[in-house]
């Protein structure tokens, strides 16, 4: 099952990579020329901000694998998923302000540190619900509850998102709609993000059902 699980991050390290261009150029057209969203690809921050989301997404899914593998969860096991699903719940709240930010004030935020700042706020802030409301829950329950709440906050920020980078690219300002854009990535990687554990899980009944006398191997 391990196997299994590294196949899912390799995957959702290749969905994220390759949509990065189609999505700048769609967010950017006509002005984004084709040279200038590949030009991303050279970038250590976009590769430091990817290579996060993949260490989140195999953080996610430490409780299903062990589940699978019939080993007894901790609390500290379950500690990692809460992380991973506080910090994507940081990153949405963190770019639906930026979206709503440039909406008003008409200017991009991506060079101030606010919104940076307020990031690790917003993650403690939901580490510590998504925490709580875990504390006598099963700890499948735990990572279920966190992928519905991954995918619904998703679903809200992009319902954000969306509308305003519309109304940014109808300005004439310097990098029209950057933050409102960055709101977009967002969501989409957090809703990709989201859907994981549950190709997994996908994976590893159908494993049980071809394998019955190898349940348990990796």
């Amino acid at each position: 099952m391990k196997r299994w699980a590294v196949l899912v991050v390799l995957l959702y390290f290749l969905i994220l990579v390759a949509l990065t261009a189609p999505l700048i150029l769609v967010a950017f057209y006509p002005q984004m020329r084709a040279s200038d969203a590949l030009s991303v690809y050279l970038e250590w921050i976009y590769w430091a901000g990817v290579g996060v989301m993949v260490v989140a997404q195999a953080a996610m899914l430490l409780v299903p694998v062990e589940l699978s593998l019939g080993r007894p969860t901790t609390r500290r096991s379950v500690l990692w998923p809460i992380l991973a699903s506080g910090l994507m719940m940081g990153l949405l709240g963190v770019g639906a302000a930026m979206s709503i930010d440039e909406f008003i004030r008409k200017e991009a935020v991506i060079d101030k540190a606010l919104p940076w700042v307020a990031l690790p706020v917003v993650w403690a802030v939901w580490t510590v619900v998504f925490a709580r409301t875990s504390r006598d829950s099963a700890p499948m329950d735990v990572v279920t509850r966190q992928c519905r709440y991954l995918l619904k906050g998703s679903i809200l920020e992009l319902l954000v998102a969306v509308p305003t980078h519309i109304v940014a690219r109808g300005r004439d300002y310097c990098c029209a709609g950057f933050s409102t854009f960055l709101g977009i990535a967002f969501g989409v990687s957090v809703m990709l993000f989201s859907f994981g554990p549950g190709v997994f899980f996908l994976f590893a009944v159908r494993w049980k059902r071809l394998h019955p006398q190898r349940t348990g191997l990796g």
